[in-house]
């Protein structure tokens, strides 16, 4: 792709996910078919977990998995400040209160003690629950914050967005995330510019049977067919016949969308093996940049799956404020963003939560910049986009 834009995110779209499309297409049953179950399955079999509710997009996943947990009014959950919005507005949709914890600023994890310091914060009682978010494709310390949160007797949900195909630890065993080893609920976005890209869409992994049951129920109404689930006493010889049970959304995905995730699941182990090829790639051709320009700091016990390529750069101490940074790279082609405005900055969670003072989520995001990341990258690539950063920078 040497000399055209590059972009910081692009989908991996080959022949066989045309074919897969194609294949709903022609079928006729666009949605509320056979590719959704099927897709559910072989997630559950990769992930190495019971159960995978397939439904819209990430934020579905997290707010369903919030909802089949009975968080709601009077809530609490603890959320790392450095996370798309998502995370904390779907706590906020079930009627929960957050409370933000900080993070590491040398990769933008929550810590175990940036959990205990927030519940500290959060006085008594202790908060409800906890999401934990997987950052750029790097899973938390999870064995140590669940055990923190039994401890605490929290429910933990894996904001695991950027981290499909990933996995870590416990010294002892290698754990899938989404395999829910250490959390009751694992939350995925199947977004384009995901690792596994289905347009739109997202899932949610647990071990609990009867939530699963209930997250289904809640992505299509609220409504039940099964008779034996029914008040009606006559539902089993009336098979039109469903109860409305509860309050739920429309939160769906549909056979084509499935079709298209069928097909990148298939090869997501090349798909995850590629961009950490890439990822090795950046850290050779950036490393004559440090300590200006350093890739974020890799935490032990995991392995990585990388839906980001994040730098952390010194912009004030190079003079270089970031937005300039950012327009003279993209004059020369090259596509960055920033992952995240930590939320407490946010008006919407600042109004709620009031002044709050995260030094680790502030320092990470002053310095850090997302570079591309996509297969088409090639390591040709990835040094014109090191060359234009020593440029730029006048390092």
């Amino acid at each position: 792709m040497n000399g055209g834009f590059l972009p910081y995110a692009k989908p991996c779209l080959e022949a066989d996910d045309r074919a897969a499309v194609d294949e709903v297409l022609r079928s006729g049953w666009l949605t509320t078919g056979p590719k959704v179950g099927l897709f559910e399955q072989e997630l559950a079999k990769r992930l190495e977990v019971p159960e995978a509710v397939a439904c819209a997009s990430g934020t579905a996943a997290l707010h369903l998995a919030y909802l089949a947990a009975g968080i709601g009014l009077g809530d609490r959950v603890v959320i790392p400040a450095v996370t798309f919005s998502a995370t904390a507005a779907a706590a906020l949709l079930t009627g929960a209160g957050v409370i933000f914890a900080d993070c590491d600023p040398a990769n933008g994890l929550m810590r175990p003690e940036d959990l205990t310091a927030a519940v500290e914060r959060a006085g008594s009682p202790v908060p409800q629950a906890l999401a934990v978010v997987h950052l750029n494709g790097q899973a938390a310390d999870m064995p140590a914050i669940a055990a923190l949160a039994d401890d605490l007797g929290m429910t933990v949900f894996e904001d695991a967005c950027h981290a499909i195909g990933g996995a870590y630890s416990d010294g002892t065993n290698e754990y899938p995330v989404g395999s829910c080893g250490h959390a009751d609920f694992a939350c995925f976005s199947f977004h384009a510019a995901k690792t596994l890209a289905m347009g739109e869409g997202g899932a949610v992994t647990t071990r609990k049977a009867t939530a699963a049951a209930a997250m289904r129920r809640l992505r299509h109404h609220g409504i039940e067919r099964d008779p034996e689930a029914m008040a009606n006493p006559n539902a089993a010889d009336e098979p039109w016949f469903y109860e409305v049970q509860e309050l739920g959304l429309n939160y769906r995905t549909s056979d084509i969308h499935c079709a298209l995730g069928l097909s990148q699941l298939a090869k997501l182990e090349r798909l995850v093996a590629a961009r950490q090829a890439l990822s090795n790639t950046y850290d050779r051709a950036l490393a004559p940049l440090a300590p200006h320009v350093l890739p974020i700091a890799r935490r032990p016990q995991t392995r990585p799956a990388w839906h980001l390529y994040s730098v952390l750069i010194d912009f004030a101490g190079l003079g270089r404020p970031r937005g300039d940074v950012m327009q003279a790279l993209a004059e020369r082609g090259i596509g960055t963003q920033v992952h995240y405005i930590p939320l407490h900055l946010q008006p919407l969670y600042r109004e709620s939560s009031g002044p709050l003072s995260l030094p680790g989520a502030e320092a990470y995001y002053a310095r850090q910049l997302s570079l591309p990341l996509f297969l088409d990258l090639t390591n040709e690539d990835v040094e014109r986009i090191a060359a234009a950063l020593k440029e730029v920078l006048s390092l």
